[in-house]
């Protein structure tokens, strides 16, 4: 029997990117897990297909052969020298481009079919006053570990991975086409060198299961927004006992009620009424230690008055520093006058003088003298 379209049996369309298919395949391998569907053939079989697809389609190289020869590109070709080859110019060069530039180097295959697992990402959200002071947070994330059952080799128990036929166990076969000799990677093993001629039931021969970690993760105090902590070991299992792969846990901070950081300082805008800016006065502002500190304003302070309180900002990673807090006033103008208010403001605006509002004074001394000499 023919089969089923990789893309097709994951259920995703061919532009699906990485997140896609890894949802899609963790989707149906819990649907038909042999452990959820205990003497169901028909689900055992789809379990494999599944494991099949997914495995073809997260490489991006197993990929890229599949979307342009399906399933024909995986086909075995023979032993010997000559073996696998298709004849196809354009993959001739591909394969030639591969030998030299791409290979094994730089990939996640290493000797014997293992593989590193892929890295994980989690993305966490924390308020400012968690990033002020650090925590400890417990986590959840959906992984695959090593499959128990056969302890990741993807072989079924008592069984093992023998050595490719196709390619004597090098994962790379040799084709020759006129005066080149052409290198490619085994199409029978995938250039892993082995093949599980018995695959666990349990995992459907990738040596991995899914499930979800608890873990516990420590934020230091003074982090800052797009800060990615690395916990090694901690993404999905390594293919066929390959080591796993890491996660990173990306932080954003939520927009605080009152506070904007800029580095290690943080700034407070603070309205105050137009008596206590012109008479002086003072007023309590908090921290985020969960502290209050005194503001002293001083008599005629101007909108805009920046006061600075040395070593109240955020922490300084791997310091024992902090940074400043920054309180920005901003003179409210008094709205809603009663009648003996206006009176009391238009009485002072009688006995003002030009040391009263020296700055206004000025600006509008400078306004008449501009209008004066274009008169003239």
């Amino acid at each position: 029997m023919a089969k089923r379209d990789y893309y097709e049996v994951l259920g995703v369309g061919k532009t699906a990117d990485e997140k896609d298919l890894k949802s899609a395949f963790r989707k149906l391998a819990m649907q038909f897990h042999p452990d959820r569907n205990p003497g169901n053939a028909e689900a055992e079989a789809k379990f494999k297909e599944i494991n099949e697809a997914y495995d073809c389609l997260k490489d991006d190289q197993k990929r890229a052969a599949y979307d342009r020869f399906g399933h024909a590109a995986f086909e075995g070709g023979g032993g010997g020298g000559g073996a696998g080859f298709n004849g196809d110019f354009a993959q001739t060069m591909s394969d030639i481009f591969e030998n030299f530039f791409g290979g094994d180097f730089g990939g996640r295959r290493s000797s014997g079919g293992r593989e590193r697992g892929a890295d994980l990402r989690y993305n966490m959200e924390i308020t400012l006053e968690e990033a002020y002071a650090g925590k400890k947070v417990e986590i959840r994330v959906p992984t695959t570990i090593s499959c128990e059952a056969c302890s990741g080799s993807g072989a079924a128990p008592g069984t093992s991975a023998q050595a490719c036929r196709t390619c004597g166990g090098q994962g790379r076969v040799r084709a020759v086409q006129g005066f080149f000799t052409i290198e490619r990677t085994c199409p029978t093993c995938q250039g892993r060198g082995q093949v599980i001629p018995d695959p666990c039931k349990k995992c459907g021969g990738t040596g991995q299961t899914a499930t979800e970690k608890t873990l516990d993760v420590a934020i230091p105090a003074g982090i800052e927004e797009g800060t990615r902590i690395r916990v090694a070991g901690e993404g999905e299992a390594g293919a066929r006992g390959g080591p796993a792969g890491d996660l990173y846990i990306f932080i954003s901070i939520k927009p605080h009620t009152f506070f904007q950081r800029d580095g290690a300082d943080v700034y407070c805008r603070v309205p105050i009424s137009l008596t206590t800016a012109a008479l002086g006065g003072g007023f309590d502002v908090p921290t985020l230690s969960g502290e209050k500190t005194k503001v002293k304003v001083p008599e005629g302070t101007q909108s805009g008055k920046q006061f600075r309180l040395r070593g109240k900002g955020m922490p300084v990673m791997r310091t024992h520093g902090h940074g400043d807090l920054y309180i920005q006033v901003t003179v409210e103008t008094p709205r809603n006058l009663t009648k003996r208010q206006r009176e009391l403001l238009e009485e002072f605006e009688r006995e003002s003088s030009g040391t009263t509002h020296p700055e206004s004074e000025g600006f509008f001394s400078k306004v008449r003298d501009f209008f004066d000499n274009l008169g003239n």
